[in-house]
């Protein structure tokens, strides 16, 4: 332990809104790999903008918004801003950030062996019961099988 870390950081208490939960899942989701392609940043953005919550986000405050998670990730990790998350997320949103998350995963018509097991994270995080995440995954799979 350092000297100074005695006396915490700024970022220690950062909070995020219901829109920067929500909007931390689908991160994670298409960042699981550890690369988020430009297919999936322009999917990514237009599920977002699609969704009430988002209406009244231009460009800036989107991409502001990403910024924040992102550097979250960089600075504490995927769990982290996952656990994050989920203090605040309405208990509401929570199966409609993991139907999103795992659209997004599976946008290219295949799930790599680390969107499994961070979707299963988000999944047991979230608090989603096991029979609900799999009606949810089926649907997902039948959505994105063209």
């Amino acid at each position: 332990m350092g000297l100074f870390d005695k006396f915490g950081s700024k970022d220690e208490n950062v909070k995020l809104s219901k829109q920067e939960a929500f909007a931390a899942i689908s991160l994670v989701s298409v960042a699981a790999d550890g690369v988020i392609t430009e297919e999936e940043a322009r999917g990514l953005f237009v599920q977002l903008y699609r969704m009430k919550m988002f209406s009244g986000y231009n460009d800036n405050q989107m991409s502001s918004m990403f910024n924040k998670l992102i550097n979250i990730i960089k600075k504490k990790g995927m769990d982290a801003l996952v656990a994050m998350a989920k203090e605040s997320m309405p208990e509401d949103m929570k199966a409609t950030a993991f139907a999103v998350a795992t659209d997004l995963a599976l946008a290219d018509g295949e799930i790599a062996d680390e969107e499994k097991n961070l979707l299963t994270k988000v999944q047991q995080s979230l608090g989603i019961p096991e029979d609900e995440a799999v009606k949810i995954i089926e649907v997902m799979l039948i959505k994105n099988k063209g």
